[in-house]
């Protein structure tokens, strides 16, 4: 690739280059290559694999199922501990989960891919359209869900298969939450979320009300008057700005929003890119963030982070994902100031840090990087707006160890609450668990 224009411009590759760039990482296995990796498993008693996994799915019990050619019960087993198991197959970090415990990683340092296994029998259920789960008769009662991101729907399912009548309430247009808006697009091609949200809905019983918002059109006392139970999945609806001078100028965008624009776009070529792309952060919507703008065809994008590479949330593996994309992870940064030409971000300064005594300081030394695009993402934070009467602590919904808020009858989980881990299964595990609290307290 040649000198690319510079500023920020869509369609800087061609559509076969798009197509290549944002295929999946890991193709699905074939019925072959399926029974091989389940082979390697030795389907240990007391797994450490299982215990690593958010949600306990037992997965000796699933990749058995595999080895004998029962894909079918292998889902099932799946979906009974995690509804979202096809998701989490694509975006789980594995490797630093349920693959990391496997006990073949003493041997031979390459454990058992449970997470390819997983995708491979999931998928194999939603593709033929295998409905595991009957609604019984409703029991009369009924549950408000705040937020259809995996919190939510994990709740919503498992409150809907036993008899509760559910209304999910969610201000974006899909439902999904950040399966849909904020996973990196090779991570989770075909539309896989909106097919895995439309196969836990097709179990009945779950209503969703699109464009809702908690605070703007319904209160959090509207839906206790209207529900025997309430159950908070709101996400982390905010992001942290940057504060220093010059953001203002064009140029400068959420990484968020940078990366809901493209999961949402009908051709990756309609969605700008700068030539010179910096990201300010070290977690993974930061990597995801870059590496989508180097697959957009930006010519050099830099990851800038202020702590050491030890304090970055990003997995090493999605930091050597980055690198080997053509990212530049540079650490012990801290911006200090965006300069412009005639309105267009043209740079950004930032101060060398250190820790000294525990503590990060600026060196006194400063670095200009030229750019035209800049990528925050420098955390998420949580929207308070109608939660005035719930207990907060550290810009988290407190809950109890069954996802009880400070309100009688609200329950909560996922990012948004204490616990939650900024992960699609810690988020699926907490609103699935909630769920059987509050089928306990209206039983």
């Amino acid at each position: 690739m040649g000198r690319l224009e510079p500023g920020i411009h869509a369609g800087r590759l061609s559509p076969a280059e798009y197509e290549k760039n944002f295929s999946e990482l890991h193709p699905v296995f074939n019925d072959h290559e399926a029974l091989v990796a389940s082979d390697r498993c030795y389907f240990c008693y007391d797994a450490p694999c299982m215990t690593a996994c958010p949600t306990s799915i037992d997965v000796p019990l699933f990749i058995r199922q595999i080895s004998t050619g029962n894909a079918m019960g292998a889902a099932k087993t799946i979906f009974d501990q995690n509804i979202m198991g096809g998701m989490c197959a694509r975006v789980c970090p594995t490797e630093t989960l349920c693959e990391q415990a496997c006990v073949r990683n003493t041997a031979e340092e390459r454990p058992v891919e449970i997470g390819r296994l997983q995708r491979y029998a999931t998928d194999k259920a939603m593709h033929e359209g295998k409905q595991f789960y009957t609604r019984p008769a409703s029991n009369g009662k009924s549950v408000g869900v705040v937020g259809a991101g995996p919190a939510g729907l994990a709740a919503a399912h498992r409150l809907a298969i036993n008899g509760f009548n559910v209304t999910v309430y969610d201000h974006r247009e899909k439902a999904g939450g950040l399966n849909e808006y904020g996973i990196a697009t090779y991570k989770a091609t075909d539309d896989i979320a909106q097919k895995e949200a439309d196969y836990i809905l097709s179990v009945g019983g779950i209503d969703v009300l699109d464009g809702e918002m908690l605070g703007r059109d319904f209160k959090l006392a509207d839906l206790k008057a209207k529900h025997d139970a309430v159950f908070l999945g709101v996400g982390l609806g905010g992001v942290n700005a940057l504060t220093v001078e010059g953001t203002h100028e064009y140029g400068v965008i959420d990484a968020v929003e940078f990366i809901a624009n493209l999961r949402q776009a009908d051709k990756k070529g309609d969605v700008p890119v700068g030539r010179r792309v910096v990201v300010i952060g070290g977690g993974m919507t930061a990597v995801d963030a870059a590496v989508q703008a180097k697959l957009l065809g930006a010519e050099e994008v830099t990851i800038c982070y202020r702590r050491g590479q030890e304090q970055m949330n990003a997995s090493l593996y999605e930091q050597e994902l980055a690198a080997s994309k053509g990212v530049l992870i540079r650490h012990w940064l801290a911006p200090k100031s965006v300069a412009s030409h005639n309105g267009h971000v043209s740079g950004i300064t930032f101060a060398y840090t250190h820790l000294e005594n525990g503590l990060l300081k600026e060196t006194g030394h400063t670095i200009d990087i030229a750019c035209d695009q800049i990528l925050t993402a420098i955390g998420q934070t949580l929207d308070i707006a109608g939660l005035d009467t719930v207990k907060i602590e550290k810009g988290k919904i407190v809950i109890d160890e069954e996802g009880r808020t400070s309100v009688a009858g609200v329950w909560a989980g996922g990012d948004c609450a204490t616990g939650g881990e900024d992960l699609t299964v810690s988020a699926v595990a907490m609103g699935r668990d909630a769920a059987m609290s509050i089928i306990k307290a209206l039983a």
